[in-house]
């Protein structure tokens, strides 16, 4: 009866019924979409200075405001949460990745339960609230159909999820969520599949579904694309649009960026252009095969980002065609700068790497036309990820401006006016100003408590002000920013704005490692090192950094990275102590870091099965196309394919599978640091053996299923997904109980390729 303001009698004639009404925000509450890219850097889109096609960001932009002074973490969950919840991505528990759990507060693996998000603010004002794409927001670990889910999407204010959950999917065999459940997407790249068209598809029915029922109810939509995180994947027509475009060199190009983002005005006039960062070769000095690989590679990436801005045109159509463009609070931004993770040369196969495999571009230009498409998992070299960060130095990880520095549009042709479409904000904004900026546009205050839970207070600075006004001051004037051990402090003092950082390096001292000082309002570039020139300002920006990283929950500094991925066995995870896995189908696929990792291991796999001589299928697998291991049934056979990035070991067994009761076997060895040996066995019986020429330490960033071979066909010798037909009782992996150092680092690798 809590709550009842009618009247209850002893008869419905002397009693009055209360009925309460859901909160709503408004007749006139616009709509907020927040468009989030990944790994783009601040150059790449066409109104930033590329030659890349991005027609529907330019308009976004020649609509609406376009930020030049916008920062962001250097990393992608850190910024993702700092967005989400206008705080410090330290204070609400993600100072790296979602993939690691120190321990400390500061490093959760999810965000804070004390940190509402934007959707949970705006759900208990009455929105719609629906989010596509990339979370990665919730320890990985407890991203299996086991969950627990109390950190997906749904958990976290959201009324409808689809995307994936992980640091990265392949675009197009992704490994898909939609609200709780995992799903098989519902086309092949054979039908012209691709992933970033998916997400769209599916939000516009989300909110097609939502405004035919209550056209009175506004809706907020997350849209974090994959792209252009790696692997670059995108349709046969834009890779073949920008053959030959780059040719010239990232020397070439970067300067003509450049030259271009001047003319535009997105950075200052006498900005400097930072000389090559340290690895990057002058493109003249390179090997025709070196330039031959490394142009394909970007041409890749630019044919995955054009294909990704049509997709936000798609959306903006849509909502155009619903007739609520006009009132729809656009964002759009990137998480962290370029990547680097493609290493100087750039790469095929980031598993290659990650296996100690160095694969010479005289070697990869053998696959050259695979780039771009479902056969390949490539990232591009240093010298493009730093002409995508034009006009800065370094890349995504540094706090350097390369690492931190991305583009930012805002578009509400309602809410902003015509005189400030095409209009651009130089003023130093941070990513976690975004949400109280929404709130107040919004005319929201966010909760002091939210399902019973204090909340922290929200830190970011709402920049309301520098929307309505070109010349209104800058409403963060102090920020930070750490990423493993790396620092920096941008403040403004007496209408100049300086910037003290340190690019750190695993193991160095972090009190005596050198930090560096710009004027960042003549240097935007961080070209002129003043720290020996203004020792005083220095002291001065270094002690601000330690106040803030106290004040925003930042230490104890932490520069672990890969080591942080490996497994934790305990009793209470998806890995026992035991080491020991029992799956029973029917099963939904499993992400990587759940499954058993079985990478570098050696490891026993035992399947129990009842068929007949027609029966045949996957029992277990791993991996996807690129790289991976399948165990099936095929011509009364048991099979292995050992597929080491193309160079498949494959062993039949010598006799048939019985009809009826069978125990199916499989043990896997590695014998040296490259090599090892597969033995099958049959009710017991060995027979079959074949030597490993690369045993790989990682296998794939893609999990495992069972009972079928899910996304693309680890092995040519069958069409995925080849169900077993027969009866698969069960799957055990047993993994020996202590694992090596090598092997956890093995594990760790293999993770971090992901991010």
């Amino acid at each position: 009866m809590n709550g009842f303001e009618g009247r209850i009698g002893r008869t419905l004639a002397d009693s009055e019924p209360h009925f309460t009404e859901p909160e709503h925000p408004g007749e006139d509450a616009p709509n907020v979409v927040v468009i989030l890219m990944d790994d783009t850097g601040f150059a790449q889109f066409g109104c930033y200075g590329s030659d890349i096609d991005t027609p529907n960001v330019d308009a976004l932009a020649k609509a609406g405001v376009q930020f030049t002074n916008f920062h962001v973490t250097p990393l992608c969950s850190p910024t993702r949460a700092a967005l989400l919840t206008g705080r410090s991505q330290h204070a609400v528990g993600m100072r790296g990745v979602s993939n690691w759990r120190t321990g400390f507060p500061h490093q959760l693996g999810h965000i804070s339960n004390s940190a509402s998000t934007i959707a949970e603010v705006l759900h208990a004002e009455g929105y719609a609230t629906f989010c596509v794409g990339k979370w990665h927001l919730a320890p990985t670990q407890d991203i299996s159909a086991a969950g627990p889910f109390d950190q997906w999407p749904l958990a976290r204010g959201f009324d409808r999820y689809y995307g994936f959950l992980e640091g990265e999917t392949d675009q197009f065999h992704p490994e898909l969520v939609r609200d709780n459940s995992h799903i098989d997407p519902p086309a092949s790249p054979d039908d012209g599949y691709h992933v970033s068209e998916d997400l769209v598809d599916q939000l516009l029915q989300m909110i097609n579904d939502s405004k035919g029922v209550r056209p009175d109810r506004p809706f907020f939509a997350y849209v974090p694309f994959g792209a252009t995180h790696a692997p670059h994947q995108a349709p046969a027509p834009y890779l073949e649009k920008y053959r030959g475009r780059y040719d010239e060199g990232w020397d070439v190009v970067r300067e003509r960026w450049y030259q271009r983002q001047l003319e535009l005005g997105v950075i200052p006039r006498g900005t400097e252009l930072a000389p090559r960062n340290p690895g990057v070769a002058a493109w003249d000095d390179m090997p025709a095969t070196h330039k031959l690989l490394a142009c394909r590679l970007q041409e890749a990436f630019a044919a995955f980002l054009d294909h990704t801005d049509d997709q936000i045109g798609r959306l903006i159509d849509g909502l155009r065609a619903m007739g609520q463009l006009d009132n729809t609070i656009v964002v759009l931004l990137a998480d962290n700068g370029a990547s680097q993770e493609g290493g100087p040369l750039g790469v095929m196969h980031e598993m290659k790497f990650f296996n100690g495999i160095t694969e010479s571009p005289d070697e990869a230009v053998k696959w050259i036309d695979d780039i771009g498409g479902p056969h390949s998992h490539t990232n591009y070299p240093w010298g493009w990820a730093q002409c995508g960060n034009s006009p800065f130095r370094w890349y995504k990880q540094n706090t350097h401006e390369g690492g931190v520095h991305v583009p930012m549009i805002m578009h509400w042709p309602d809410g902003f006016g015509a005189d400030q479409a095409g209009t651009k904000r130089s003023q130093f904004v941070n990513v976690s100003d975004i949400a109280p900026t929404i709130y107040e546009l919004l005319g929201v205050t966010p909760p002091n408590t939210y399902r019973g839970i204090d909340q922290m207070p929200v830190t970011g600075h709402s920049f309301v002000t520098v929307l309505e006004d070109p010349a209104a001051p800058a409403a963060n004037t102090l920020q930070y920013f750490e990423n493993t051990g790396s620092r920096a402090l941008i403040a403004e003092r007496d209408g100049r704005w300086w910037k003290a950082v340190t690019k750190h390096n695993q193991g160095d001292d972090f009190d005596t490692e050198p930090w560096e000082l710009y004027d960042l309002s003549a240097d935007p570039s961080e070209c002129t090192d003043l720290a020996d020139g203004q020792p005083a300002r220095l002291a001065e920006l270094i002690d601000l950094w330690w106040a803030e990283a106290e004040r925003h929950g930042v230490l104890p500094l932490d520069d672990r990275m890969m080591e942080l991925f490996a497994t934790h066995p305990s009793d209470r995870s998806p890995h026992r102590l035991d080491r020991r896995y029992v799956y029973r189908p029917p099963m939904t696929p499993i992400s990587s870091q759940p499954s058993a990792s079985v990478g570098g291991k050696a490891f026993d796999l035992t399947a129990r099965v009842t068929g007949t001589a027609d029966d045949e299928g996957v029992l277990w697998a791993t991996g996807n196309e690129n790289s991976g291991c399948s165990i099936f049934v095929q011509n009364r056979r048991l099979v292995v394919d050992y597929n080491a990035f193309d160079d498949h070991t494959i062993v039949e067994s010598e006799r048939e599978v019985p009809d009826g009761d069978a125990t199916l076997a499989v043990h896997l060895e590695r014998d040296s640091r490259t090599t090892g040996w597969v033995e099958l066995s049959i009710d017991g019986e060995p027979c079959g053996r074949a030597d490993i020429p690369f045993y790989m330490r990682m296998v794939s960033s893609v999990g495992s299923s069972i009972g079928e071979d899910h996304g693309s066909a680890v092995s040519a010798r069958y069409q995925a997904p080849f169900a077993y037909s027969g009866a698969l009782h069960e799957v055990v992996i047993q993994l020996p109980q202590r694992s090596s150092r090598s092997e956890q680092a093995a594990t760790a690798k293999s993770e971090m390729a992901k991010q």
